[in-house]
């Protein structure tokens, strides 16, 4: 099988005018080959990029000119980073977008500070404005026949869980919580508790949090490495772009515009396990 390749999208430098992008795409870049040689089977092109910007539109002017549209899921999602509150609206790309050939992800959260303590916040880092906070990565389920109802959830659960464990190995580093956002129905189904002690294996409880989808459908994802510069989704027949209730939790707990030195995420993630 060819090895697939990861990288910056066509044109994404002419037109976004971001500080902090090489650095981040080569991280993320070197992060998506060690795990796809390690056997995780990732999507090509990223799942999103979570952007911080103020004012929005120095982000959401150039993605609508690629083809992004703001607002697709006629949501938006609180964020409380650090203690603030910043906004995260998502710009997703049309199903029949050429865009994609390009290497443009699938969606954009563009992140954006409410109040003069959420702007500070963000500037005092010194990384830009806009910055690229976080590149997630999509995982490919990889299920043929594709089942339903609880064999189903079983499958992208279980899939989401050994990956959470192999990205352990190949990494060397505790990835963040598995945040599950599931149907409601699966979740009130009669015996779901059991079934999904099962489905999680030996991730500790304490490193799960289990949610319902709202609108239906699957988002399961995580970090991989401290410092919330690389992220893992695996969605599946969602209606919204993300889950309220995770955007909540990522953004308290997983979550700040304080990253670190430049460049140790990069340095964890190409060691040797």
């Amino acid at each position: 099988m060819e090895p697939r390749t990861f990288k910056m999208p066509e044109g994404f430098d002419n037109l976004l005018n971001i500080q902090n992008a090489k650095e981040r795409f080569l991280e993320a870049e070197e992060v998506a080959k060690r795990l796809s040689e390690g056997g995780i089977a990732l999507k090509p092109n990223a799942d999103h990029y979570a952007i911080f910007t103020d004012p929005p539109r120095l982000v959401a002017d150039p993605l609508k000119r690629v083809g992004y549209v703001l607002g697709y899921d006629n949501r938006c999602y609180p964020s409380p980073v650090d203690g603030c509150d910043y906004i995260n609206v998502a710009a997703s790309l049309p199903a029949s977008s050429p865009a994609r050939e390009k290497g443009w992800c699938d969606h954009v959260a563009v992140v954006h500070p409410v109040d003069e303590a959420g702007y500070l916040r963000m500037m005092e880092q010194g990384y830009g404005n806009p910055f690229i906070h976080h590149i997630t990565w999509g995982i490919e389920p990889h299920l043929q026949p594709v089942p339903e109802g609880s064999e189903l959830a079983a499958a992208l659960v279980s899939t989401m869980a050994q990956v959470r464990q192999r990205v352990a190995e190949i990494l060397g580093a505790v990835p963040g919580t598995l945040i599950l956002a599931l149907p409601g129905d699966i979740v009130e189904s009669p015996g779901f508790g059991e079934r999904f002690g099962q489905w999680i294996g030996n991730t500790p409880n304490d490193q799960v949090q289990l949610e319902v989808m709202q609108g239906g459908g699957y988002l399961l994802q995580f970090f991989v490495l401290k410092g919330g510069r690389i992220e893992l989704a695996l969605r599946f027949r969602t209606t919204q772009t993300f889950n309220p209730k995770s955007v909540h939790k990522i953004s308290r707990d997983e979550l700040s515009v304080d990253q670190g030195q430049e460049g140790s995420v990069l340095r964890q993630a190409t060691r040797s396990p």
